[in-house]
């Protein structure tokens, strides 16, 4: 792929991810914190995926702690940025699936598991991860 398809593609990517940060954002605002939760999870590893389609790679899952580590092999000064986020990347990681279902945890709903202190720290890792990947994409 060009070099310009692959920035377009890249751009795309982080675009819908900084959309869902804002999303994340009102539904915090709004008490609906398992949303929120959620969302940041979704805008950091779309985040992630757009840096991937950046250096020519072919993002595969939902684990942002999987797509941070790869970049190691994909572009090793790049995962230095990041290598720190791995272990918040990991909390976002957590909210993937318990946020959304109501079998996700046992015996309640993902709006009586998360609360405020959630979402803020969701969208405070979030806002980290979009930041490093945005100053990758435009140095």
């Amino acid at each position: 792929m060009s070099n310009e398809k692959l920035r377009t593609e890249a751009t795309r990517w982080f675009n819908t991810a900084s959309e869902d940060l804002d999303a994340a954002r009102i539904m915090r605002d709004n008490k609906k914190f398992a949303h929120a939760c959620f969302l940041s999870q979704q805008a950091s590893e779309k985040a992630v995926k757009s840096l991937h389609f950046f250096l020519d790679a072919d993002p595969w899952g939902h684990s942002i702690v999987n797509l941070i580590s790869e970049l190691k092999e994909i572009n090793p000064k790049v995962f230095e940025a990041f290598e720190t986020s791995v272990s918040s990347a990991r909390i976002l990681d957590r909210f993937y699936i318990p946020t959304r279902y109501p079998d996700g945890l046992p015996d309640i709903i993902p709006s009586e598991a998360f609360g405020k202190e959630d979402a803020d720290t969701a969208i405070g890792i979030a806002t980290g991860i979009l930041g490093l990947v945005q100053s990758v994409l435009t140095p």
